[in-house]
């Protein structure tokens, strides 16, 4: 798994009426105001896609153009829009001063330090992040707590999140102690789950859960269905705009929405991790009290975690194998695994150390995805 107030368009209309009582100079105002909900504001995201050997593998990204005051280079300002984690994460090579970066952590003294000329705060607060499908692909990243304004977007659709905290790293090693290139695990993990917690209660979670939408509009966003015939593997990739929604109106969130809606609970200290509880089905072999993620992070393979099975090592599923997911909450999704499409692991959770059954970026290509931070609900709508 590869692993942001602005301004809000706030209008009070206020009307008047006069109402004369009689012919006598007397009178009686009666003040009316009606406030109009704010509009959920758009962004969009880079779909991008690679060919090998004939699968094609895709990614999604979504920009990130400002930290604190330091414009991000055009080649660092892509992160990986990752529903299977919560908080910003990115690298610190070429957004701070090489000087201040160690291999054992950041050069300063103190409980915190500003960086010169980016007014990006750095804590002394240090925490690790792995990232990983399963225990044969962990990778492990190395940093620090730190804060800053946060611009979210390109130029001309963005918002910008004042004092966000976010997670930037100096270190990223594969599962054998390799060293990792850099900027290759930055990632903006959009779910409301925590990917960090630290000891002064800081968290690490979605940039989304600190917009403010405006006046009547929910916290929270939706992820328009991909289909896929904007991804592309051109040298400069085009925006596919209005993708994300940030702000999510009654109707969004009503019954009549077409959303089937999952309550999510609180793991502390892991908060509002975006699992749904489920029956899976694989060539007939039913996994009931499943547990699953839908993640934009993990762009090709699709991981099923079967207690049951009596092996060690992971199990490819053949081409034209069924697979089928039934939430509790009422939703079904389900494919053929293809010769190149849709590859399906099967693994016991008890080797792979992963109990959650994982989806991957093929399934936002034909769904909608919602997530409401404000009451802890997972939205999922066939498209």
């Amino acid at each position: 798994m590869r692993k942001r107030y602005s301004p809000q368009n706030l209008l009070f209309i206020a009307v008047v009426l006069f109402a004369i009582a009689s012919c006598k100079k007397d009178k009686t105002v009666t003040q009316t105001t009606t406030t109009t909900t704010a509009t959920p504001t758009k962004l969009g995201l880079y779909e991008e896609s690679e060919t090998i050997n004939d699968t094609v593998y895709r990614e999604v990204f979504i920009t990130v153009i400002k930290i604190g005051t330091l414009t991000v280079p055009d080649s660092l300002s892509d992160q990986v829009f990752d529903t299977g984690s919560g908080g910003m994460v990115i690298d610190a090579h070429y957004i701070v001063p090489a000087s201040m970066i160690t291999a054992n952590g950041f050069n300063f003294t103190g409980d915190s330090t500003v960086v010169a000329g980016t007014g990006i705060t750095i804590t002394n607060q240090k925490q690790d992040i792995q990232y990983g499908d399963d225990n044969n692909s962990t990778a492990t990243v190395s940093g620090n707590l730190c804060y800053a304004s946060v611009t979210i977007g390109v130029t001309n659709g963005n918002i910008v999140v004042k004092r966000l905290p976010f997670f930037m790293y100096y270190k990223s090693v594969d599962n054998k102690g390799n060293a990792l290139p850099f900027h290759e695990f930055d990632v903006f993990g959009a779910n409301s789950g925590y990917n960090l917690t630290f000891p002064n209660n800081a968290i690490i979670t979605s940039p989304f859960s600190y917009f403010d939408p405006g006046t009547g509009l929910t916290k929270g966003f939706k992820l328009a269905a991909l289909g896929t015939s904007n991804f592309s593997d051109a040298d400069e990739v085009p925006i596919t705009p209005n993708v994300i929604t940030l702000g999510l109106t009654a109707d969004d969130l009503s019954s009549t929405s077409g959303f089937t809606m999952n309550q999510l609970t609180n793991d502390p200290p892991y908060g509002y991790q975006p699992y749904v509880p489920a029956t899976v089905t694989y060539n007939g072999t039913v996994v009931n009290d499943a547990t699953v993620l839908f993640d934009t992070g993990t762009n090709v393979d699709n991981y099923l975690e079967d207690p049951s099975l009596k092996n060690s090592n992971t199990v490819v599923l053949a081409a034209n194998s069924a697979v089928s997911v039934a939430t509790t909450s009422g939703f079904k999704y389900a494919y053929t695994v293809g010769a190149f499409d849709n590859f399906t692991y099967v693994e016991n959770p008890k080797y792979s150390g992963v109990p959650v059954s994982i989806f991957s970026l093929s399934f936002f290509f034909d769904n909608e995805y919602m997530l409401d931070f404000t009451d802890h609900k997972l939205g999922l709508k066939a498209n």
